[in-house]
């Protein structure tokens, strides 16, 4: 019956519809034949994607031309399958190298910096299945020659030699193995003319992208009833081409292709030819091996006229990526609304969920039927949080994620819940600590009600679990697991809820999650005991390598591939348009990933694929991509961080057209640009608000008078430089929130280095108290004051060993003033009315000296930074002299109505020194009188509190930028006073 079938290599061209075409050439071989012909085929493919794709054309066959009995349909990963013994599960083996690799670093640090252990176990394991596939054994290792490698390189392979010798041994566990062995065995068996196949072998799809394929590909392209149909070839490259296809080549788009050439590759179905067989011609001479422009000087000229090869081409080149994404969703709407199918190959799965944002207000889902990454999921994002509470101190930012995550608490009533959390972050944020824990949890319960302490509680057991994340020594896997199981149940199911019942497990995606965990749990005691990071790091990488798919499949017009599918997907007879997205260098091709144990030349010797054969095979797959009838290309010129470079393809294309100017390749190129330039205008017009409102003037607003009833000498400063600030501030009650995560800034420490001053004179030395005494003292606060305040052990050591740096100068001058002056006001805070005016002036000055037996004062103040000069104090920094004024008046008991004899800055820092201004009482009085001036203007209403009226540098920030719409006005506006609120 099989008599006349014609085995060998055959292929469909670029372009092509794959699997409708593997299915309208079979028919057509065998027509004619019985019913059970068909049904004794049988069809390999690569991808469960390509196997769904040939149902679906056999299904399309059925209903047109009625029922048929299907062939065999199976993958070639399945090879193997049916071997004696069982297979190890994937995750065991990684585990399991993970022991070697733990035991390696304990030895040699060196081999493992950057890099934790379950990293390098995977890389590892991703390196052995790579050796199987090739089929390389411990013995291909001893076929590298180290003595020319760098020392690093010498280790590895040592290493690497008793890996293998574990890994690659009998019995055959791995599937990689399986699979080589069983198309070793069929290529033998085959070889030797036994037991062939009675009935046709076909492989479809695969390009033999690594050794066992390869195998399996040739040993059916040899058997008379054997059949190999290759995806893509370019039957239009010229054969000098191919034949130069050797190792120096890997990277072109048909390497991999012409090993399998053997005798020749043919047509599989004259039906099938190219939809646009001039774009292909075009394309692969833009591809063509390195060097390339001889041939594009050589061949160029007999390209037909570019314009009709490249009508089916749009270029999308956008300013940066959310223009990209912006440009794409509006095509694939405008698609959709036309009922055509849209189909978007990218690497770039950042791009990917741009989009789908976008699409979003349209309420337009794309189909992804790999479904969205498990670590990506709710749940998965939700337990990698959790996993992370174990790995440091829980600090504010942390611990609001964790409280703020959507499956947090979700076991029960949530109202309350967000509540306390919002709560808890303003106390947090205003009050720390730094590194929230359980006492500090149960403490702030104290001041609250049921409710709030039940939450309190509830949360303090969750840190007691976590122990402070002071756990560091590394632990078995079974421990860390069960306790990140429990952690998570208990945060999941909230203060009385259950974690049965909470967003965690009963979703697609928690039941996805469970699954792993499980089967994570089910090999932990294989692995080597980690440390709360590699722990972590594992969950990441486990949970990377799940997929989950929810019940909404998204738009049936729009689906989503990766670019490994675009060799069997990207091209079908329904009219779609394919958008090739993320065509930058790093995107599409991918940066291609070090190799931690094998250098380039290492991989070479052993018989290893070198790194540029995926960045052919990802060039195939743009050969493919790019041949459909309507193909869209994007990239943007910009990321987060620096320009972008075009992808290579595209590069040599937009090159190569450039040059082309007798087949108007310029004039195309331009067209494709303005095809392109239609879609990110309309990006841009969306982007545009609905309504152009004009630019908020600077604003000088006059609120009812009095505007407040007390300022502080420091900020009569701001009412100087800044009046906006004193409005948001006093009249409209506005603070800014202090940070989520608390730093050691320069802020804190000098509120700190005030601290430490204030404890060393509280209460003050007595006169004649030496130095060396002082000096103790003032290190003993310091050091007390900073275990106290600051929790960060780096920056309390930094700041210990300023403190100490300058501790003899400030003890010498402190034991120089003792001799003559007694601090009678330290940090205390006493205010004084303003006459005429309903207002008050307070201050809470650092130090108040008293001179000569109590006849004279002097006023000091203590800076961390640089202290203000005398020209600034003359303009705008007044709170020394106002000080003075009010100790004058009789401001401050301690002291009553005194003359002030100088003031003077002691700066914590630098030297340490004392830095005396220029100051007389006349001064003092003047800054007072000047003062009441401009604060009774203000409180009058005579002007308005003027935003950035004369901040010191241009570049400084305001709290209030963004409340005075600061940047729709600058700094060369004129303020325009508004009246504000009731005046009456």
């Amino acid at each position: 019956m099989w008599s006349d079938w014609q085995g060998g290599s055959f292929a469909l061209p670029p372009g092509a519809d794959f699997c409708r075409g593997v299915v309208a050439g079979l028919m057509a071989r065998v027509a004619g034949k019985p019913p059970e012909a068909l049904a004794e085929v049988t069809i390999y493919v690569n991808a469960g994607r390509t196997l769904r794709s040939l149902r679906e054309a056999f299904d399309d066959h059925a209903r047109q031309h009625g029922p048929i009995l299907l062939p065999r349909l199976r993958l070639i990963a399945d090879l193997g399958a049916g071997m004696p013994g069982e297979r190890a599960a994937p995750l065991a083996r990684v585990l399991d190298l993970g022991r070697l690799v733990s035991r390696l670093i304990a030895q040699q640090p060196g081999l493992g910096a950057g890099q934790s252990v379950p990293d390098l176990a995977q890389s590892l394991a991703d390196l052995m299945t790579e050796m199987q596939f090739e089929g390389c054994d411990q013995s291909s290792l001893s076929d590298i020659d180290a003595r020319d490698h760098a020392a690093h390189w010498q280790r590895s392979l040592r290493f690497l030699h008793i890996a293998a010798g574990f890994y690659l041994g009998e019995p055959v566990q791995d599937q990689a193995a399986r699979q080589r062995h069983a198309a070793q065995a069929l290529a033998d068996l085959w070889a030797a003319g036994r037991d062939l196949p009675q009935a046709p072998v076909i492989v479809a799809g695969s390009t033999g992208s690594h050794g066992a394929t390869r195998l399996f590909l040739q040993a059916v392209a040899a058997v008379p009833l054997g059949t190999v149909i290759l995806p893509g070839y370019d039957f239009g490259q010229p054969d000098s081409v191919w034949d130069s296809l050797g190792p120096q080549a890997e990277d072109h788009p048909q390497a991999r292709l012409a090993a399998l050439r053997g005798g020749g590759v043919q047509p599989w179905h004259a039906g099938q030819d190219a939809p646009a067989p001039g774009r292909n011609r075009l394309v692969s001479l833009a591809l063509r091996p390195a060097p390339v422009t001889d041939q594009w000087i050589s061949e160029g000229p007999g390209l037909a006229d570019l314009a009709g090869a490249t009508a089916g081409l749009t270029l999308i080149e956008a300013d940066q990526p959310q223009q990209e994404a912006d440009a794409i969703a509006i095509l694939i709407r405008d698609a959709v609304g036309r009922q055509q199918p849209v189909r978007l190959i990218t690497s770039d799965r950042g791009l990917v969920r741009r989009i789908a944002a976008v699409l979003d207000r349209w309420d337009l889902q794309i189909e992804d039927s790999a479904g969205e990454p498990l670590q990506l999921s709710a749940a998965g994002l939700f337990l990698r949080h959790v996993a992370g509470l174990f790995v440091q101190k829980v600090t504010v930012d942390v611990l609001l994620t964790i409280l703020k995550d959507p499956v947090t608490a979700t076991g029960g009533p949530r109202g309350d819940v967000l509540r306390h959390t919002r709560d808890l972050e303003l106390r947090l944020r205003r009050h720390g600590p730094a590194f929230p824990d359980a006492a500090a949890l149960r403490e702030w319960a104290d001041g609250g009600d049921a409710s709030r302490k039940l939450w309190c509680e509830w949360l303090a057991q969750a840190l007691d679990m976590v122990k402070d994340g002071s756990d560091r020594t590394p632990q078995p896997v079974p421990d860390r697991l069960a306790a990140h199981r429990a952690l998570a149940d208990w945060l999941a199911a909230g203060p009385g809820g259950k974690a049965q019942s909470s967003r965690l497990w009963n979703r697609a995606d928690g039941q996805a999650a469970q699954a792993a965990l499980r089967h994570l749990a089910d090999h932990a005691d294989r692995a080597q005991p980690m440390t709360p990071r590699e722990y972590a790091d594992l969950i990441d990488t486990h949970l990377a390598r799940h997929a989950v798919r929810g019940s909404d499949q998204g738009h049936p017009l729009i689906r989503y591939f990766g670019t490994r599918e675009a060799r069997t997907e990207a091209n079908r007879s329904d009219g779609a348009v394919v958008v090739l997205a993320g065509l930058n260098e790093g995107g599409w091709p991918q940066a291609l990933a070090p190799d931690p144990w094998l250098s380039r030349l290492m991989r070479q010797q052993a018989g290893l694929t070198l790194p540029e054969r995926q960045i052919g095979l990802a060039a195939h797959d743009f050969q493919q991509a790019i041949a459909a009838p309507q193909v869209v290309l994007t990239r943007a010129r910009r990321d987060a961080e620096a320009e972008t470079i075009p992808s290579r393809w595209l590069n040599r294309l937009t090159n190569l057209m450039s040059g082309l100017t007798d087949q108007d390749g310029p004039a195309a190129l331009q067209a494709m640009r303005q095809r392109g330039g239609t879609w990110l205008a309309l990006a841009r017009q969306m982007a545009e608000p609905r309504y152009r409102l004009d630019p908020a003037p600077r604003p000088a607003p006059v609120p009812p008078a009095p505007a407040f009833a007390a300022i502080s000498v420091t900020g009569v400063a701001k009412l100087i430089r800044d009046p906006y600030a004193v409005y948001a501030d006093k009249v409209l009650g506005l603070r800014a929130l202090d940070p989520l995560r608390p730093e050691p800034d320069a802020s804190l420490r000098g509120q700190v280095l005030h601290m430490i001053v204030e404890r060393l004179l509280t209460p003050p030395p007595a006169a004649g108290t030496s130095a060396q005494a002082l000096r103790a003292r003032f290190l003993a606060m310091t050091a007390e004051v900073l275990a106290q305040e600051v929790p960060w052990p780096a920056a309390r050591a930094f700041w210990q060993a300023r403190m100490e740096r300058i501790a003899t100068r400030i003890a010498r001058d402190e034991a120089e003033r003792l001799q003559s002056a007694r601090p009678l006001v330290v940090e205390a805070s006493h205010s004084l009315p303003v006459p005429g005016l309903t207002l008050r002036l307070t201050a809470r000055p650092d130090r108040i000296d008293l001179l000569d037996g109590g006849a004279m004062a002097h006023v000091y103040d203590y800076k961390s930074g640089n202290p203000p000069t005398d020209a600034q104090m003359e303009h705008f920094d007044k709170q020394l002299l106002l000080e003075a004024a009010m100790v004058a008046k009789g401001a401050f008991p301690a002291l009553g109505p005194v003359t002030v004899q100088g003031v003077s800055y002691i700066q914590l820092g630098g030297e340490g020194a004392t830095h005396p201004r220029k100051f007389t009482p006349e001064a003092a009085e003047e800054t007072w009188q000047k003062f009441v001036i401009l604060a009774g203007r203000y409180l009058r209403g005579e002007c308005g509190f003027a935003a950035r009226r004369a901040l010191q540098k241009s570049g400084d920030r305001s709290d209030y930028d963004h409340l005075s719409r600061y940047g729709e006005w600058g700094t060369g506006d004129a303020p325009v006073q508004m009246r504000v609120g009731d005046h009456g």
